[in-house]
């Protein structure tokens, strides 16, 4: 009996001793291959994996490492090759001919065959682009190819597009991931599931997703890209993406090294993390880099012009409102400094036609002055307006409710959930209401087109219904012009009544601002806060 206790804890030892190793080898394992995974939280869920249908940022954020393009941009958004290794215009700006890399290769699947992939040809843009203007389909990027008249393969390696008229910034629209290349044979196959199956060409390739817990992404082995080394691209070999729901519990996760980065500045964490001018505060700066700079968005208030209500159909009121606040302490006190106070036209600080002169400056006296015209006027003796927001800026529209109290103007603040406030926007269900404008191409014409008579919402952009004569012609004479310096002042023109008609309270222009780890590198950052991971790494 006592050898055989004897046998038995002996067995019992080696047994526990094994286990143990394991457990140590697994945990060495998963600490070596820590700097190779790039984890992230993305609290606003992600819809699709499908560059069709890839509306948000969140979605261009992870379509980015799965799919490439004819071009793409830097993080100073000058446009690149990518897929196609140059291009050329004709004289009339009609026709652009792209001479397509014979070295990129979609991600491994069956389908492809025994080598289970192949190379991208032309005849893909030509399906993919099709793809995107098919009716049956409906995806949400269709109009990027507004302009086009025809596209076609020359052959392998050459890929033609011919525009109706000319569009001096078309070549920036082919940087969206709207414009991504596809491979027919994978998406007839999945049919809408493509959206959960995707197969790109990007530094990343589609591991698992479980929508709203995890999504994952491995290295692309094969990818076309190199550094100025010689080296392939990505360094990454991971990337790990969850999906926490609240900005708070992100934040959380990244204090205690979870995550590697996060984007944003939000109200739950921002005097935690930084100082009142926008700094980061010293218990974090020796742990956390901070990376900010300019974002193409314009954040502001946008009144209803086709409303019954007589304050918003009086642009005394609505200017009113324009001088009523100081923009420079709201972005003090609500965004501890991160963005400028917009007190310019709609187009934001970073593209040609900006200027800083023609937006309206902080005059508390000259709004009560108007207000009480209107008073006069109206006959209206306790003016009043209700705005419509979302909870996320619920503290920016109160501070404007508080300034303009004091002007005599009262303003109720309703809160609305984020797709509730965008239906009832679209179709004129609301006075006055918070929205933002994000760059979707690089040239202010996108800023623009929200003014213009034929893009009256919901069909189109113009949430205003603003129509002027004058900025019509404007607008249209824009594209008949392919130098930038004297479309500048086009723009500048057409912003400049914009601002004079009062249609739309510029709130700020914001920053895109990141931060990561100590041990993170590469990221870097671009003005249409596009998360590209191609570059980075963990030390």
């Amino acid at each position: 009996m006592k050898l055989i206790k004897t046998k038995l804890l002996t067995a019992f030892l080696f047994i526990t001793c094994i286990i143990l190793l394991l457990c140590s080898c697994t945990n060495n394992t998963s600490i070596q291959k820590d700097h190779l995974v790039f984890r992230y939280n993305e609290y606003a869920n992600i819809n699709t994996l499908d560059p069709a249908f890839s509306r948000t940022l969140q979605d261009n954020s992870v379509c980015n490492q799965l799919f490439n393009g004819l071009v793409q941009l830097d993080n100073k958004l000058n446009i690149l090759p990518c897929i196609a290794k140059s291009w050329s215009t004709s004289e009339d700006g009609l026709t652009y001919k792209f001479i397509l890399r014979n070295d990129v290769y979609f991600h491994k699947h069956e389908l492809f065959g025994k080598d289970s992939t192949r190379v991208v040809i032309a005849e893909d843009f030509k399906y993919s682009l099709n793809r995107l203007r098919d009716k049956k389909i409906a995806a949400p990027g269709s109009w990027v190819l507004n302009k086009v008249d025809d596209f076609k393969a020359i052959n392998d390696t050459v890929f033609q597009i011919s525009l109706k008229q000319p569009f001096p910034a078309f070549i920036g629209l082919l940087t969206m991931k709207y414009c991504s290349v596809v491979p027919k044979e994978v998406v007839e196959h999945y049919g809408i599931e493509f959206r959960s199956h995707p197969i790109g060409t990007g530094p990343f390739k589609f591991k698992r997703w479980k929508e709203n817990i995890k999504l994952i992404f491995r290295k692309n082995q094969h990818y076309f890209e190199k550094d100025e080394a010689g080296k392939s691209l990505p360094y990454l070999e991971a990337v790990a993406i969850t999906f926490l729901p609240d900005k708070q519990s992100e934040f959380l996760q990244f204090a205690q090294g979870n995550i590697d980065y996060v984007y944003g500045l939000d109200a739950s964490y921002k005097d935690e993390l930084l100082t009142a001018d926008g700094h980061l505060r010293n218990s974090y700066a020796k742990t956390i880099n901070m990376i900010r700079g300019p974002y193409l968005n314009t954040e502001y208030l946008g009144f209803y012009l086709d409303s019954k209500t007589p304050e918003i159909q009086s642009v005394l009121i609505r200017k009113a409102i324009n001088y009523g606040f100081d923009r420079k302490k709201m972005m003090i006190y609500l965004r501890n400094g991160i963005g400028n106070p917009a007190n310019g036209g709609f187009i934001p600080i970073g593209l040609a036609g900006y200027n800083k002169s023609i937006g309206f400056s902080y005059q508390p006296e000259k709004a009560k002055q108007l207000i009480e015209q209107f008073k006069k006027e109206s006959g209206i003796t306790n003016p009043e307006i209700t705005l419509v927001t979302t909870s996320n800026y619920l503290d920016f529209c109160e501070f404007i409710q508080r300034e303009l109290e004091k002007a005599g103007l009262t303003i109720n603040v309703d809160v609305m959930p984020e797709a509730t406030l965008r239906s009832a926007r679209s179709n004129g269900k609301v006075d006055m209401f918070r929205s933002s404008w994000i760059a979707d191409y690089l040239d202010a014409e996108n800023y623009l087109s929200i003014f213009y008579s034929k893009n009256f919402a919901p069909k189109g952009s113009n949430y205003f219904h603003f129509k002027n004569t004058l900025f019509d012609s404007l607008y249209n004479q824009a594209f008949t012009i392919t130098d930038i310096e004297k479309r500048k002042h086009l723009y500048t023109a057409m912003d400049s009544l914009a601002m004079q008609n009062a249609i739309m309270v510029p709130l700020y222009y914001d920053e895109v601002v990141r931060f990561t780890g100590k041990n993170v590198s590469g990221l870097g950052i671009n003005p249409i806060n596009l998360l590209d991971l191609r570059r980075v790494k963990k030390d």
